[in-house]
């Protein structure tokens, strides 16, 4: 489901990825871990169309990527690919339904459908009586789960996601974890994750390493 050959990427005179080619399948579970500095975020963030690569190729969902231009790339990304990181980025000013149907509406999803779907992944998620609930008023371990909603709105091909549970205590990263393994196997969800965390680094189908802008196994 996702193929990339040989990509690069250079900062100057840093190279980061030095011709990094994978494959991932549909439903597959994925970790990248390494040393700070190792390319991690940088190849997330190339996997997930946020950058584009020196060199190098991109298929997804049998679409040549980096084929498209900025606004049609935008258009993918948005139908295609969910995203997580470590701090929650949601709009404070906005509840957590209406979060997660930004991108739904971003889609031109009509208002019905786009809340019926939020307030339906919101739920599976445990946060039905909190729906209604701005951020300010949520634990850190309910808003990343309603970054994950967010994240899974458009029914992406793939979640990537950049040290979710980096910034919860050990019970809330245990929790997203499992939610994690609980998506795929309702949702045959796939996911690609960098993190630090061990425990759920092998937890995963596949466990990549990273050092020095190489994919070591």
């Amino acid at each position: 489901m996702i193929n990339a050959e040989n990509l690069t990427k250079s900062y100057g005179n840093l190279n980061v990825l030095k011709g990094v080619s994978l494959s991932i399948s549909k439903g597959e579970f994925i970790t990248i871990v390494g040393a700070s500095g190792a390319g991690k975020s940088t190849l997330l963030h190339i996997l997930g169309t946020l950058d584009r690569p020196d060199k190098g190729k991109l298929n997804i969902a049998d679409t040549d990527v980096f084929k498209m231009n900025d606004k049609q790339l935008s258009a993918f990304r948005n139908k295609h690919i969910g995203f997580v990181f470590q701090f929650h980025h949601l709009l404070p000013e906005f509840t957590a339904i209406e979060n997660v149907c930004i991108p739904a509406f971003i889609a031109k999803t009509n208002k019905n459908d786009a809340e019926k779907r939020a307030a339906e992944l919101l739920d599976f998620l445990g946060l039905k009586e909190r729906m209604h609930h701005k951020p300010s008023e949520l634990s850190g371990g309910e808003q990343q789960r309603v970054a994950v909603a967010r994240a899974l709105i458009n029914n992406p091909s793939v979640v990537f996601a950049d040290e979710p549970s980096g910034n919860l205590d050990s019970a809330n990263a245990k929790d997203l974890h499992q939610l994690f393994f609980k998506l795929r196997e309702q949702m045959n969800q796939t996911f690609v994750i960098v993190t630090h965390n061990e425990e759920l680094a092998n937890m995963a189908d596949r466990k990549l390493i990273m050092k020095d802008g190489i994919l070591i196994n």
